[in-house]
């Protein structure tokens, strides 16, 4: 059918409209006039989606994608490969502020920054999960499909990734996948799925506030695969965070520990940082990195558990003064900001890495008399839809 293409939706695709029904359709760009093919849903559903197969009126700001795999029916990878990565930064910004229009009635003017580190959108991921077809071939997989596509190249992973056989090679049977990762300090690592045996410990050294930091990360833990985002989120977060010498910080969903470890460098020996995570690898990197640091600590846990038992009061002697949160994609949910905002920090620093989640958590934080008064957005993840985002919280400011 051909379609006219209205904005930007929340997930790489742009929204169209067929007699009443509406169209999720990807490879498109607001403005066009296009001709789709339904890939998932009946007359009878909610909303269809659909991949551009023709362009019959072309925006402005589209582009031939530098990658030769991405297209309709093809890498499910990349979702705006076929404009610009300027352009692309101003789709992200109209979805944020859409996010936060619409769930949590705020109009916010949104900007989303370059991250340095990559080119012009291209050779930054530093991970990279690649799945592994029956012929052996390791690939990417189709979007929304179990479907591997061999590739002989990845144009976002970085040049040493790219350059290390792996999508060449044929794997042995039995292997579906393959999880590949180059460090800071040059270190790759090759991870055949299922694992057998250990899995290494990588490097990363990160300037942070000018200093340098060096922490270990499992080369299958999470990490942040842009290579300038780890030291641009730290600074970000402690400038928000406006810490004063012997404040305590809690730093939940705290990872391998760079936040705590930005943080305890500032609130100095007379500060306090507690970090709490849930993954088990993550919470025992994160103890082993800030081993140095006597005013900190890490615990593996659920977050809502340890913001309901004695945690706080026996790591920070009750006293919360400033908060960052950095959750999972689903975001915090209302019971933990309601735990979290019930500690009456004079800030909480939100990072959050999908504009939906992050809308949903700051109307409940103005159930709890806390305002959004800052924002900032970065693309961490060019030539896809994800967008990073760095919130500050006051009390007092919910309007």
């Amino acid at each position: 059918m051909t379609v006219d293409v209205e904005g930007v939706a929340h997930g790489g695709h742009c929204v169209a409209r067929h007699e009443g029904q509406v169209l999720f359709v990807r490879h498109a760009l607001p403005g066009e006039q296009v001709v789709v093919e339904v890939t998932s849903g009946t007359t009878g559903s909610t909303f269809l989606r659909a991949d551009a197969v023709e362009v019959l009126r072309a925006s402005p700001e589209r582009r031939e994608p530098p990658c030769p795999y991405a297209g309709p029916g093809q890498c499910g990878g990349c979702d705006w490969q076929h404009t610009s990565v300027e352009f692309s930064r101003e789709l992200k910004a109209r979805v944020v502020r859409e996010q936060l229009q619409r769930l949590a009635r705020l109009d916010v003017p949104v900007e989303v920054e370059p991250v340095p580190g990559d080119q012009d959108g291209l050779r930054w991921r530093t991970r990279v999960e690649l799945a592994v077809g029956g012929a052996g071939r390791a690939g990417m997989r189709k979007h929304r499909s179990h479907d591997v596509m061999p590739v002989d190249d990845c144009l976002i992973a970085v040049q040493e990734i790219a350059d290390s056989g792996v999508l060449q090679r044929s794997w042995p049977a039995g292997t579906s996948g393959v999880d590949v990762a180059r460090s800071s300090t040059g270190e790759l690592a090759v991870v055949p799925l299922p694992v057998s045996g250990d899995v290494p410990t990588l490097t990363e050294l990160v300037t942070i506030d000018g200093r340098e930091a060096c922490l270990e990360v499992s080369a299958r833990g999470f990490w942040q695969v842009h290579p300038g985002a780890a030291e641009t989120f730290a600074d970000t977060v402690l400038e928000a965070l406006d810490l004063r010498e012997g404040e305590h910080v809690l730093d939940l969903y705290c990872g391998v520990g760079l936040f705590a470890e930005a943080v305890a460098e500032v609130v100095g020996e007379s500060g306090r940082v507690l970090g709490v995570e849930g993954d088990r690898t993550g919470a025992a990197e994160g103890v082993h990195n800030l081993r140095h640091r006597p005013n900190a600590a890490i615990e593996e846990g659920d977050v809502l558990a340890r913001l309901s038992d004695d945690t706080i009061a026996r790591t920070l002697g009750g006293r919360v003064d400033a908060v960052v949160l950095d959750p999972p994609r689903t975001g915090a949910g209302r019971e933990v900001m309601q735990q979290v905002l019930g500690q009456d920090p004079r800030v909480v620093v939100y990072v959050a890495c999908d504009p939906a989640a992050l809308a949903r958590d700051v109307a409940y934080a103005a159930e709890s008399g806390y305002g959004l008064v800052g924002l900032r957005a970065f693309d961490a993840f060019p030539m896809t839809h994800h967008v990073e985002c760095v919130a500050i919280l006051e009390p007092d400011a919910a309007g």
